[in-house]
Parts: structure tokens; C-alpha cells; sequence
């Protein structure tokens, strides 16, 4: 049994560590220890059986609310490995299909609470190791990966930048970069309050089957936004699913990050809707689109109604908004001089009765305010400013080739530039102070998906390029890049989408037979980027990384128009990268619902071809679906590292 306290004061004290350079992140070793977290403490071990057996050891960091859990497979599964798994909004606790996955790949398992940055996770890490050895009875060297997706890719860079002899290699995945956010999210904004009402024209035009031309049927300034936002980085083909693209469903309406930017550049609203340079000034069909969508009301109160405990619950106004706002609304309390102001309230209004409803969280201070004649202001100057913040955020950093739209010839930018460039400060501040500056101390496989709106697809080829800059000659010996197609950043959603977990499976047993044996995994995805679009060729062998490629016709085309009761054909051709395995399942969804039955098609196979009749009895649009597995071993049985892709089309039954 471990001792619970991990000290050991005969043992010479290591160094603390330090960043490398002033201001600069936290370098990490093996020969050092962080000053945050330098006492690890065991809390608990348990012998549990699911689900898969595994000694569970939990503990914390003396002096910090960070607690870590370990998760070991039995000795004789150990291969002398671990995963660490992190995201900045996780607990401590490994979900369980990763620690059955890590027992399968002969690692155990480490994970923090750790709330953004790599500094704990490191400090685990690197403790884990010192469990581990004890637990196992081992003095075998360790090896140590870690992954992270979104906001834990950025923890994941962090990591393998800023570190060594603790990881030896990383799969960052859905690869946020230091101008994503509050970017990436503003930018769908700004295309939802234009193009909103032409989303559906739009998304017939990518879908399987459409027209391929998204601009046609849309005005002057619709088609000049739904560019910028595509040069921008919003996937074209993933304005199918236009409700999860402009946020429709979202009740902040993609503006989440809008309250950093109030704290952050409180002069910003004024400076939109009074200074030149701005939409909220510029003389243009664009411009008058923003100054007609404005409402600033100051309305009276008349009536307030209260609980039991006399807390106002709601108020009654002599008037609001003559039209309703198509942006989120901002609600003021200001005395009854119209001028004084007292704070902000959240609540919701009601148009048609003029009553304003009070939300949760209002400060007491506010609401004791309020009273009959005091003042509510209701505006949407902040929602609409917001909209077009990217404008004022072009890069510093070169590299950034989405903002070339937003420069002039001579490199300067094109509308004035706020005084702080807000994604390298949310990027820091995630990072623990990392830059993406692409000196990876270790193996990287970077897994992106094609149809991502959250993390824009030419983020993934922006951090290649920073590490073949920092790398040079041996780029090609530390980093791959592998792009899914039909994948977008959380998961199948939709009928038009497949899950990605299998490939990050792949990539880690990949990178840890990179850095242990030499063995090089399959070569980066091949593609093209065409005004910030990332373009991949049709054929696998052409395309390379490791996810199967769908060739899927109906009636030998992408689009058919049949009567009900008439039969049609299916045709497949499926093919795997050189390599990367074999095809080991075939679903069908005939009718685009996302529910899939499992056809037979033969031995598992690098090529496949499947030709399969179905009979439409019942008019409307179908969009079929044909989801395939590969996985690396042929291995039908497996849950793990079976990775998938979908071949669509379109069939019109009348």
C-alpha cells in the first residue's frame, strides 16, 4: 500500500521550475518542481472492477483545490504507458470508456480538475509516474501522452511546448489558435443577422445533391457577409446544419465571450455607433442594416409587482421598442432623472404587454432601487457591436492569412483596431501563458474535422505551419495533421455527421508507437487551403491520413428524382488509406434520420464495393446515408479505434 503523504525529506530537493525567458510560460522538467503544485497528497485507493478492473488512487495538491485521479490496469496489461486527458472545464474523473480504452492500450489513465493551463496536469503527470513505479513494481521508464480538444487543445499545446521529460507526445484535437475566441463565435453572429432568413437557400446549395452555388439568390451585402465569413473560416458544407452554425438554438446568440469585451473595452460601443471606421457609422447598405436593427428605449415604470418577501418579481413600463429586436437586449435602471444610472438588471420583455419579467442574480442594490417612475433603458447596442468585433481584431502575428480581407496592400488594417487584441489574451490565460509557437518537445498527431464551426478547419493547418517554422528538417519526424471529414466539434449531432473518438483512439496508439519504438505513423492528410476552406482530394490514396473514404451514388448520381414506388439502386465504393486498416462495418439509413442498420458486406477489406436496391413509397426529400468503420487491426469485435466516415446523396420522391 501507498503512503498517503508522498514526502520524503532524506531525498534532495529538486529546483523549482522557471520559464525560460521573463514573462514567458513556466518551463517544466523532470529535474524540477512547480512551485503551485509541489505537494501531492494520496487521498484514497480502491480496487474496483468496472469498468474494467483498475486500481483507482485519488488525491489533491497541498494548498490548492486541485485533485487528481489514477486510473491502473492490472500489471499484466501495463505496457508502460499513460493518457492524460484534459479540458478546462473537467473534473478529476475519467469517464469510463476512456479508462476502458486506456486498459485496451496498456496505459493507465491520469486527469485533474485542472481549469485551464498544463502546470497541474504536469505536476500529475509527473507524480503518477512516481505511483506508478511504486504500484507496479517497476523502474521501467514511462512513458506519457497527453490529448485535449477545444479548449484543452489549447492546454494540450501548452503542454507539449512548455515541457519536457514529462509527456512524450501530444494529440491535440479540434485545435483552437490564439485568435478563435471571442472571434470564431462573433463571426457566426455577424452571419446570422444577415443571413438568417436565406440559412435554408444556403443549405440546399451544399447539401448532397444542391446546386453547389451557396451565393445564388442572395442581394449584394448578403453575398459580400456570407464571403467574409467563409474567407473568414466557417465551413461552407456546414451551413447544412445552418441552425448550429448561426446559434439559432444558443440563448446568448453565440456572444458569450461579449461580457470580456465589455470589462475588457468598455469604450467599444460608443466608438461603433459615433466614430468613423465602424459599421454603426459607415455610410453603406451594410451600415444602414445595423442603424435600422438599433433600439434604445428609456421607458417609465409604472407598476412594480413583489412577492411575499416584497422583492420585485416584475414591472410594468409605459412603452418599449417600437419593433421588436432582432439582437439580444441590454436592460438599465437609472433614477428617475433619466440620467442617474443605477445598474443593470436581467430579465426578459414582453413587447406586447410591456412587462419587463426580472431574471436571477440581480444585484440587491439594484433592486432595491426600483421603484414607480424610476427609469429602464432597453437597448441592443452592445449585441450589435459585437457583431463585427472580429473587423477591429485583425492579427498582429503574421500567419493569419483569414484576415488578408481586412488589410490593405501595404499590410495595415482596413478599419480602426481596438487597443487589445483579445484571442492572444484568452489563449494566454487558457494556456498557462503558451503561445503556439510550434517548438513541440515531443510526437504530435493533430486531429481536425472538416465541417467545424466552434474551432474553424484552417486553425489545424495554421499550428502546422508554426511547427514546421520552429521544427525545420525535422518536422516530418514529430507532427502529422490527420482531417475527418463529415466530423464537427461536438460529436454526431445530426444524421450528417460521424463520431470522431475512434480516430483520436488511433492517434494516441499511433504516437505512443511513434515515440516508444520509431514506428511513423500514416502521413498527414493531403489538401489544399482556398480562401481559409480546407479542399481534400476524393480518393484515399490521394487524400492519406487514416479515415476511410465514400463514394456513394443512387442511380449513378448524387441526386435522383423518382416516383414513389420506384426502386432505385445504391452504389458504394469505399477504400482506406494505404496502412491505416481495413473496413469493418457498413450502416445504412435510407431515410437520413440518423438511425442506421448494419448491412453485411463481405470480409473485412482495404476496398470495399456494396450495391444495395431500395424503394421509396412515400413523397419528400430523403438525404441516405452510408456510415463506414474501418480499424487499423481489421478487428470487427472492438469498441475501440474503429473510425468512421459517411457517403450522402439525395433522393426527390414525388
Amino acid at each position: 500500500m501507498l503512503s498517503a503523504c508522498v514526502s520524503n525529506p532524506a531525498a534532495t530537493p529538486l529546483p523549482e521550475c522557471a520559464p525560460r525567458e521573463v514573462g514567458g510560460p513556466l518551463w517544466v522538467t523532470a529535474d524540477c518542481v512547480d512551485p503551485l503544485y509541489n505537494h501531492p497528497v494520496i487521498d484514497s485507493q480502491t480496487d474496483l472492477t468496472t469498468p474494467v478492473p483498475h486500481h483507482k488512487v485519488s488525491g489533491h495538491f497541498e494548498g490548492t483545490e486541485k485533485r487528481f485521479n489514477f486510473y491502473f490496469p492490472p500489471k499484466s496489461q501495463w505496457e508502460g504507458r499513460f493518457f492524460n486527458f484534459v479540458y478546462p472545464l473537467q473534473d478529476e474523473n475519467v469517464a469510463d470508456e476512456n479508462v476502458s480504452f486506456g486498459a485496451d492500450s496498456g496505459a493507465y489513465m491520469v486527469q485533474t480538475n485542472g481549469g485551464g493551463g498544463y502546470r497541474v496536469d504536469a505536476a500529475a503527470a509527473r507524480f503518477s509516474k512516481t505511483v506508478a513505479a511504486s504500484y507496479y513494481g517497476s523502474s521501467r521508464r514511462i512513458h506519457g501522452y497527453i490529448c485535449g480538444g477545444s479548449g484543452g487543445s489549447f492546454q494540450t499545446f501548452g503542454a507539449i511546448e512548455n515541457s519536457s521529460g514529462v509527456w512524450d507526445g501530444a494529440v491535440p484535437f479540434i485545435p483552437g489558435v490564439p485568435s478563435s475566441i471571442p472571434n470564431d463565435f462573433f463571426i457566426r453572429a455577424f452571419a446570422r443577422f444577415v443571413l438568417e432568413d436565406k440559412a435554408p437557400r444556403i443549405a440546399s446549395a451544399v447539401s448532397p445533391g444542391g446546386s453547389g452555388d451557396p451565393y445564388a439568390g442572395l442581394d449584394d451585402v448578403e453575398r459580400a457577409v456570407l464571403l467574409e465569413v467563409t474567407r473568414l473560416g466557417v465551413p461552407l458544407r456546414a451551413w447544412e446544419d445552418y441552425e448550429y452554425v448561426l446559434g439559432l438554438n444558443d440563448p446568448q446568440g453565440l456572444l458569450g465571450f461579449g461580457n470580456v469585451i465589455r470589462g475588457s473595452d468598455p469604450t467599444y460601443v460608443d466608438d461603433f455607433w459615433h466614430k468613423p471606421g465602424y459599421l454603426g457609422t459607415e455610410q453603406s447598405a451594410l451600415g444602414e442594416r445595423f442603424r435600422a436593427a438599433r433600439r434604445d428605449h428609456l421607458a417609465t415604470i409604472t407598476e412594480v409587482s413583489r412577492n411575499a418577501q416584497n422583492e420585485p418579481t416584475s414591472l410594468i413600463l409605459d412603452g418599449g421598442p417600437a419593433l421588436p429586436a432582432t439582437t439580444g437586449l441590454d436592460f438599465t435602471l437609472y433614477a428617475a432623472d433619466g440620467t442617474t444610472q443605477v445598474g443593470t438588471l436581467s430579465g426578459s420583455l414582453d413587447p406586447a404587454t410591456k412587462v419587463f419579467t426580472l431574471g436571477i442574480g440581480n444585484p440587491a442594490s439594484v433592486l432595491s432601487a426600483i421603484g414607480t417612475g424610476a427609469r429602464l433603458r432597453i437597448d441592443n447596442r452592445w449585441s450589435l457591436a459585437l457583431l463585427s468585433y472580429h473587423r477591429h481584431q485583425v492579427p498582429t502575428r503574421p500567419g493569419f492569412s483569414a484576415w488578408d480581407q481586412f488589410r490593405a496592400p501595404d499590410g495595415t488594417p482596413l478599419y480602426p483596431q481596438r487597443p487589445l487584441e483579445m484571442g492572444p489574451i484568452i489563449s494566454r490565460g487558457v494556456t498557462d501563458g503558451g503561445t503556439h509557437n510550434g517548438m513541440i518537445q515531443g510526437k504530435v498527431i493533430v486531429v481536425a474535422n472538416l465541417l467545424d464551426t466552434d474551432a474553424y478547419p484552417w486553425h489545424a493547418d495554421w499550428y502546422s505551419a508554426r511547427v514546421r517554422e520552429s521544427l525545420g528538417e525535422r518536422y516530418d519526424d514529430n507532427f502529422r495533421l490527420w482531417y475527418n471529414d463529415n466530423a464537427d466539434h461536438v460529436g454526431p449531432r445530426t444524421a450528417r455527421l460521424v463520431q470522431y473518438n475512434g480516430i483520436l483512439h488511433q492517434a494516441l496508439r499511433d504516437v505512443s508507437a511513434w515515440a516508444e519504438r520509431g514506428v511513423a505513423p500514416a502521413r498527414s492528410t493531403r489538401y489544399d487551403v482556398v480562401d481559409s476552406q480546407i479542399r481534400v482530394p476524393e480518393n484515399a490514396e490521394a487524400r492519406q491520413g487514416i479515415q476511410p473514404v465514400v463514394e456513394l451514388t443512387v442511380n449513378g448520381a448524387a441526386l435522383v428524382d423518382v416516383a414513389a414506388g420506384q426502386t432505385v439502386t445504391f452504389v458504394a465504393k469505399i477504400q482506406v488509406p494505404p496502412g491505416a486498416g481495413k473496413v469493418v462495418g457498413t450502416e445504412w439509413d435510407f431515410v437520413g434520420t440518423g438511425h442506421f442498420t448494419a448491412s453485411p458486406f463481405g470480409s473485412p477489406n482495404e476496398t470495399v464495393e456494396v450495391s444495395v436496391p431500395f424503394t421509396y413509397t412515400t413523397p419528400g426529400t430523403y438525404f441516405p446515408a452510408l456510415r463506414v468503420t474501418s480499424q487499423r487491426e481489421g478487428d470487427t469485435s472492438t469498441p475501440f479505434a474503429k473510425v468512421q466516415n459517411l457517403g450522402r446523396v439525395r433522393v426527390v420522391v414525388h
